[in-house]
């Protein structure tokens, strides 16, 4: 199903995505400059003063948002997941917080994560947390902890807010959670977790933990540049996966090119919803993986629904009306991403979530 790529090819296909980042990146960031001039920077909406009904809709999102899923105390809460929490939700809700500006909610949600999730040796966080329970799984989910660095760096640099500065995280997720890729063992693969179950010939890859936005950025900031590695190698899994014609959730990465993941069905579900999101919001809208991600969601039958969840044979297997997910198809048509308290209140917290996201992706690049 998925073609091998020799070593050699491998490193001219990162080498490709390494120059076409950094040929873009002054313009990229150009961009992002004069947008933020223009709409009083986007990067930290302000939730009080707002001027018109047009930008204060935004801002009662988030509260609409907080108000379902943030506690009084800065625990995040999975609804569907049966009121759980998890680093991910925590990572994302601070990132939340500190994009509309809020700090009080930005400080509750990092008090809380300190003093329930930090419970390990190192600065990672422990993955899930029950009522009555705590933690229930010590193990780390490699994009909670990397938004939650992100957001820290975001705090700190765009916001001002005196926060612990994230070099200690950023550190940790380059010894811990990156290895060799089989097919070119000079290219770095972001793991999914710092106990991720992997052999020198078979590294488990989930394509949806590519932000390469925060990873460059905290690389950049943090001098930890096995992060930017990671960015530039991750875009070019996507590529070759775009390419052969299936962005899934997981992908087992071997020596002879991928196999269908050991732990995990073979599918394109909630997982990769987030791939042409998070790089549309990293500034690489032109990515196949973002054409790709297009066509899994669209359902020509169907303009009102998007297909959540295809099957190995790209056959659409879950399908739903909720804003949240349509947000992710509109962001990749460059369509305006609209968001309201209504929206927000009418589904739950991962689509949700992801429709803000998508938000703050469209606001903070101006590739259209």
């Amino acid at each position: 199903m998925f073609p091998r790529r020799s070593s050699a090819q491998m490193v001219r296909g990162a080498g490709h995505d390494q120059q076409r980042f950094r040929k873009d990146a002054n313009t990229v960031q150009a961009k992002r400059i004069t947008r933020r001039q223009a709409i009083g920077s986007c990067m930290a909406f302000p939730l009080i003063g707002l001027s018109s009904s047009a930008s204060a809709a935004p801002s009662d999102a988030w509260v609409a948002w907080k108000s379902r899923f943030l506690g009084a105390d800065g625990r995040v809460t999975d609804d569907i997941g049966g009121g759980i929490s998890h680093s991910e939700g925590q990572g994302y809700g601070l990132l939340l917080a500190q994009a509309f500006g809020d700090r009080a909610a930005f400080e509750a949600i990092e008090a809380w994560t300190k003093d329930n999730l930090l419970v390990r040796d190192e600065a990672l966080m422990a993955w899930r947390w029950e009522p009555g329970a705590a933690v229930t799984d010590w193990h780390t989910a490699t994009d909670g902890d990397l938004f939650r660095a992100w957001a820290l760096l975001r705090a700190a640099r765009d916001s001002g807010w005196p926060v612990a500065l994230p070099d200690r995280i950023a550190a940790d997720i380059a010894s811990l959670c990156l290895a060799p890729d089989p097919r070119a063992p000079g290219e770095l693969l972001l793991l999914p977790g710092a106990e991720t179950r992997r052999a020198p010939d078979r590294v488990p890859f989930n394509p949806s933990y590519i932000m390469s936005r925060a990873l460059r950025e905290l690389g950049e900031a943090t001098g930890q540049t096995d992060l930017l590695r990671a960015a530039d190698h991750g875009e070019t899994v996507l590529r070759e996966l775009a390419a052969a014609g299936f962005v899934p959730d997981w992908i087992d990465v071997t020596q002879d090119g991928f196999a269908p993941p050991a732990d995990h069905d073979l599918r394109a579900g909630y997982d990769a919803l987030r791939v042409p999101l998070y790089l549309v919001w990293s500034g690489r809208r032109d990515h196949p993986a973002v054409t790709r991600g297009a066509e899994a969601l669209s359902l020509p039958d169907d303009p009102s629904g998007v297909a959540v969840r295809r099957d190995a044979q790209g056959e659409p297997v879950d399908r739903s009306d909720l804003p949240g997910y349509r947000s992710i198809l509109s962001l990749t048509r460059c369509e305006d991403v609209v968001v309201t308290p209504q929206s927000i209140n009418s589904q739950p917290y991962y689509p949700a979530t992801l429709h803000l996201f998508s938000f703050l992706a469209e606001r903070e690049n101006d590739s259209c």
